[in-house]
């Protein structure tokens, strides 16, 4: 879009802001509505990818987190705080350096985060504290210090993140001329699957489009605890943006689901790296794992004839977060480059020519 200066100043009208918030922006939204040609016709449907990987820092997060930390400088806070799986450090951190004014602290499980990430946050000068436990319990620690002490917390469970995130439903709409029929997305902490349908909801409550979606959300079969009902002390997958065994937002994506009369399903990590591999050999798009469960979610209801009395509704697949978050599983899926000699003759062998 021509002369784009961030979600914020684009759907200000739809925000809790005014003249007096200083917006912290790094021309965050705006992201691709990819149509897949392979995905649409292996599933019957128009299927689009809405790519939140080319947000500034690489992912969906950067929507919500423009909104959190200039509503946090417009309340004079100097430290904001986040539990992170990797993304929401990166995006904190980066625009806490962007205000000017805010120092960033995260709390990340050791091990447990995606190295690309780790570095973001560091670069963008954070504090970084690895703490010997999983995300549900750095989260519980940041929301004990950021309840009393005079700290921000820049989680899915602050508002205004939920507000920034749901400009990515606006976005869609205004692209496809109304909703979706369905809409499918990885859930993990589950903020995303509760902004997508609070901006969906908004947005046609302001006739702004004519629909609501189906919305289909998907977690990690070892990090399902919406799915099961229940906690998941140990959550265990590769898809570690969704590694998350105790939502934050889990009653609001139950809302999502029943309201659209929708589904949460869960899939394997087999399941998510095939999908992950058909999106970057026969899309283009390079996500990170978690990204993936979208997509691997409906190829499994396709499979179970969720789809056959839908033949070419538009399906929008939401991918959260670039593949260059986590390299190292891009790396152990394929194969590793051939080496020969420097001449014509051996390249042409080896590429059957």
């Amino acid at each position: 879009m021509v002369n784009w200066k961030g979600l914020i100043h684009h759907y200000r009208e739809y925000l809790p802001v005014t003249d007096q918030t200083p917006v912290v922006t790094l021309s965050e939204g705006n992201t691709p509505l990819i149509f897949s040609e392979h995905l649409s016709e292996t599933l019957g449907l128009n299927v689009y990818l809405k790519y939140e990987g080319l947000n500034p820092t690489g992912s969906f997060k950067d929507r919500g987190m423009t909104m959190a930390i200039s509503k946090a400088k417009e309340q004079g806070a100097k430290l904001v705080m986040c539990a992170s799986t990797g993304n929401t450090s990166a995006s904190a951190a980066a625009y806490a350096a962007k205000s000017g004014s805010l120092k960033c602290v995260v709390l990340i499980p050791e091990g447990n985060i995606a190295l690309g990430k780790l570095a973001q946050a560091l670069i963008h000068q954070a504090q970084v504290i690895a703490i010997k436990g999983n995300f549900d319990e750095a989260l519980n620690i940041v929301k004990d210090i950021t309840d009393n002490y005079p700290v921000e917390l820049v989680n899915s469970i602050n508002p205004f993140r939920i507000e920034g995130q749901k400009t990515a439903a606006f976005e869609i709409c205004d692209f496809l001329s109304d909703a979706p029929e369905f809409h499918a997305i990885p859930v993990g902490n589950a903020g995303n699957i509760t902004a997508y349908w609070k901006g969906y909801k908004e947005y046609k409550q302001h006739n702004k489009s004519q629909q609501l979606p189906t919305m289909l959300g998907f977690q990690a079969a070892g990090a399902a605890p919406i799915v099961l009902g229940k906690i998941v002390e140990n959550p265990e997958t590769i898809a570690t943006a969704i590694r998350i065994g105790n939502p934050a937002s889990w009653k609001a994506a139950e809302a999502a689901r029943d309201e659209s009369n929708g589904i949460i399903d869960s899939v394997t990590d087999d399941e998510i790296l095939e999908a992950y591999k058909i999106l970057a050999a026969h899309t283009g798009v390079f996500v990170e794992p978690a990204s993936a469960a979208s997509v691997a979610g409906v190829l499994k209801l396709h499979s179970q004839g969720y789809f056959d009395d839908h033949k070419n509704a538009r399906l929008v697949c939401t991918v959260t977060g670039h593949g260059l978050k986590d390299p190292n599983t891009a790396i152990k899926n394929v194969q590793e480059p051939v080496t020969m000699e420097a001449n014509v003759k051996a390249v042409l062998e080896e590429i059957g020519l």
